[in-house]
């Protein structure tokens, strides 16, 4: 069967420093017109961090859309034309202020494919030294050291609420 749809304009609402909105035409194999509201984001990466005691390193932020603090792996957006690896190593200084020594690929994520071309690239880190933390001007951060079965209570009684966290404490299980 065929899925594909066929782009027959786009038109930009907003460019803007996080993310463009666009509206595209599309054809349908039936031959159907239709619009999509597509948001474009560069990407970004997080980090499954965990230390010499086991303990996943977390930051506890205030996420504005949700008006909440939120419990997060270290995380960030990738810039443009950058490395999802090196993103990794320096999201993960800037809010741990640790340097990853070896960083291995767990997973990409597609958050919201339904209307956002987001790509998020989920690491897992467990050799680590002492780096700076730099977090950015935007950024009040705290850290959490939480052992990986409390993780998971953590996920399931709604602590833990971000999507690439949860991803990322389940992809890590194995390497833990």
């Amino acid at each position: 069967m065929n899925f594909k749809e066929v782009t027959i304009s786009q038109n930009y609402i907003h460019r803007g420093k996080v993310i463009n909105l666009r509206v595209d035409e599309v054809e349908f194999p039936s031959g159907k017109k239709s619009l999509r509201e597509i948001v474009e984001h560069n990407g970004g990466v997080g980090v499954v961090a965990v230390n010499e005691k086991k303990e996943i390193i977390l930051v506890k932020q205030f996420r504005k859309p949700f008006e909440e603090v939120l419990i997060e792996i270290p995380a960030g957006k990738l810039e443009k034309g950058e490395e999802p690896i090196r993103c990794a190593e320096r999201e993960l200084e800037e809010e741990t202020g640790k340097k990853a020594l070896e960083l291995q690929l767990l997973n990409v994520l597609y958050p919201s494919p339904g209307f956002s071309s987001e790509k998020l690239y989920i690491y897992f880190c467990n050799k680590m030294e002492d780096g700076k933390v730099n977090p950015d001007e935007d950024e009040n951060l705290e850290i959490l050291y939480v052992k990986y079965e409390e993780a998971l209570k953590m996920i399931k009684n709604g602590d833990i609420k971000d999507a690439k966290t949860i991803v990322g404490i389940l992809a890590a299980e194995k390497l833990i």
